[in-house]
Order: structure tokens, then C-alpha cells, then sequence
């Protein structure tokens, strides 16, 4: 079943609460993220895409996940 941006979004949020999230994309499977938290300071890109993913709790996994591709963006505060 695909998934809402509001739903990416809640599960985001609920791994970085004060984080600043923009989710993007119309078709339920194809979807964007900037996700920009204070959490990421000191890791690389792969470290702050990976603890998102982790956040997603499997919705992307296997062939039948809800989200087939998510462009992540990831990045600490300026």
C-alpha cells in the first residue's frame, strides 16, 4: 500500500522531534525528504541517512515495502 507524505513524515518525526522535515511527492512511492537535525553534527552522510532509514521501521524493505524509492537529503544545522 503506498504511503502519504504525512506518513513518511510522522515516522521521520518521531526518530528526530525537533527536527526540520519536508517530504515531497504525489504518487505514494516515489517521494523526496530533507531532513536537517542537530543529531547529524559530527556524522557522515551515510551515518544521517542511514538512522532516517532506521526510522522508517522497514517500510522500504523487501519487494512488497510501502515506499519503493526516497530521495533522502540529510544534513545538521548551519
Amino acid at each position: 500500500m503506498p504511503m502519504q507524505a504525512s506518513e513518511i513524515e510522522d515516522l521521520i518525526r518521531a526518530a528526530f522531534p525537533d527536527a526540520q522535515i519536508t517530504v515531497e511527492g504525489n504518487d505514494g512511492v516515489h517521494m523526496a525528504a530533507m531532513v536537517v537535525d542537530a543529531s547529524f553534527k559530527g556524522m557522515n552522510r551515510v551515518q544521517q541517512q542511514r538512522a532516517v532509514y532506521a526510522a522508517l521501521k522497514g517500510k522500504m524493505d523487501g519487494p512488497n515495502g510501502d515506499l519503493h524509492a526516497l530521495a533522502l537529503t540529510t544534513k545538521a544545522p548551519d
